[in-house]
């Protein structure tokens, strides 16, 4: 397992946590939602349908880590 992989949906991914690609460097916030995939506000990462991806450059969830507080 990568140190990406150990990401994704986790339960250690709080509802507020945003997410950064690691490929990227996209921000997914929960807050924001995702435009691209008609995701909405509030919608956690742990949430997100099994077929999201990055809308940026479809990089797949588990590619996706945690950013660390003050982010």
């Amino acid at each position: 397992m990568t140190s990406f992989e150990d990401f994704g949906k986790r339960k250690r991914v709080s509802d507020d946590d945003k997410m950064e690609c690691g490929i990227c460097w996209h921000v997914y916030d929960s807050a924001a939602g995702d435009p691209f995939w008609q995701i909405p506000p509030g919608m956690p990462f742990s949430a997100l349908p099994e077929d999201w991806r990055c809308p940026n450059c479809d990089a797949l969830q588990s590619k996706f880590m945690r950013l660390g507080d003050g982010r």
